[in-house]
């Protein structure tokens, strides 16, 4: 009889994953008004909170760096607080008709974050696709929290596409040159047969890649486009609107009444590891530009109608690793947005025209004293205009 399933014992089959967990305080409060609207969910603890931030497992084939035809595979799973949030992070609740938030802990959950078939067409310098599930290609951070600076996600981060299910190509013209093209059903959504009236468009993906001479440096352009209102995975609220929808960075309307929706978000990240300080200092940056046509203004006088919804962000990052056990980071990062719609507050439906300004810095100690742990202390304030409270009947910015 043959098998048809993966042996782990044979030879290029990786087997690996780590535990995060920690300890978190909140100054706002407690409760769903202790929400800090620029973090994501997991990130604006109640109060004092124990976390199980995630239990990650990943097994791999990689594919080796000859160019002929060859095959690998990944598949990553997280189990813990940060997977209810991104496997759905723009679910509506049922029992509330409200958007998730911080009271809805739960380290129980099991989100499959990628799980793809990787192949290499002998084609130029090697013509590689990754068929599946995969990580979103925009943004400087990254789901996994040990390999970001911080231990929180940036606001930047919680305004993208954490994953899409479809196909994504990469080809390398050189050493300083790569580049990515990819088709997928929507910013986090599985789905392309939904029970949303028109919701059946599709995520286009674009990436280009500079590496500087010496390899110490890139320079990252990453480009999202989406038809329609993409893939949802629920049912719109209303005639015109999709409040029920989890699937765009900002949710459309899904009937005719929205017209020509769209989104488009542009993305520009770098960094750089200046051979002067002998691999001890990492700079970065962030930047980030969307638009969506056919948004839904859910708190303003015209809710329910398709409107314009524009946002924009930056961020700026060091890292400087003082000796083999210590290391300290910082982030700054500001975001912005032509509206309140992303937030959809009480305070926010009391000035629903006043445009969004968001701030936050953050300070990051690490300290390696075991070999394979990683302890560190974080400090983070959040301020800007309507930052905190349960946002309710949100347009999602994921």
């Amino acid at each position: 009889v043959q098998n048809n399933f993966v042996e782990t014992a044979q030879k290029g089959i990786k087997l690996s994953g780590y535990v995060d967990t920690g300890y978190s305080y909140n100054f706002t409060g407690q409760g769903g008004n202790s929400q800090v609207n620029s973090r994501v969910q997991s990130d604006s603890a109640q109060q004092g909170d124990f976390n199980l931030y995630a239990v990650k497992i990943a097994l791999e084939k990689a594919m080796t760096s000859e160019n002929k035809a060859q095959a690998g595979f990944r598949v990553d799973v997280m189990i813990g607080e940060d997977a209810k949030f991104l496997a759905n992070p723009g679910a509506t609740h049922a029992f509330d008709g409200t958007s998730q938030n911080n009271t809805q802990m739960d380290s129980n959950f099991l989100f499959l974050e990628q799980a793809y078939v990787q192949l290499r067409a002998p084609v130029g310098n090697g013509w590689d696709f990754k068929i599946g599930k995969f990580a979103s290609i925009i943004g400087y951070e990254v789901m996994e929290r040990p390999a970001n600076m911080n231990i929180t996600y940036g606001m930047l981060y919680n305004q993208v596409p954490f994953w899409y299910t479809g196909v994504l190509s990469s080809y390398k013209f050189d050493d300083y040159l790569d580049g990515k093209l990819g088709v997928a059903n929507g910013s986090n959504s599985d789905n392309n047969t939904t029970t949303s009236g028109g919701s059946d468009g599709v995520v286009l993906l674009a990436a280009l890649n500079v590496t500087a001479p010496g390899g110490n440096a890139n320079w990252s352009h990453n480009f999202q486009y989406s038809t329609a209102s993409e893939n949802s995975t629920g049912a719109p609220g209303a005639a015109g609107t999709a409040q029920g929808q989890n699937a765009l960075p900002v949710n459309v309307a899904s009937t005719a009444d929205a017209g020509g929706a769209y989104t488009i978000i542009y993305n520009s990240w770098g960094n750089w590891a200046p051979k002067f300080a002998d691999d001890k200092l990492l700079l970065a940056f962030d930047t980030l530009l969307g638009n969506a046509a056919g948004a839904n203004g859910f708190n303003s006088a015209t809710a329910g109608t398709a409107n314009n919804s524009t946002w924009w962000g930056a961020a700026a990052y060091a890292k400087y690793q003082f000796n083999d056990w210590f290391s300290l980071a910082g982030r700054g990062e500001y975001f912005g947005g032509d509206n309140l719609a992303k937030i959809s507050n009480g305070l926010g439906t009391a000035n629903q025209n006043a445009g969004l300004s968001w701030w936050e810095y953050t300070i990051t100690a690490g300290f390696n004293v075991i070999d394979n742990v990683l302890i560190r202390a974080e400090y983070r304030l959040d301020w800007g205009n309507n930052i905190s409270g349960t946002s309710v009947g949100a347009m999602q910015v994921h």
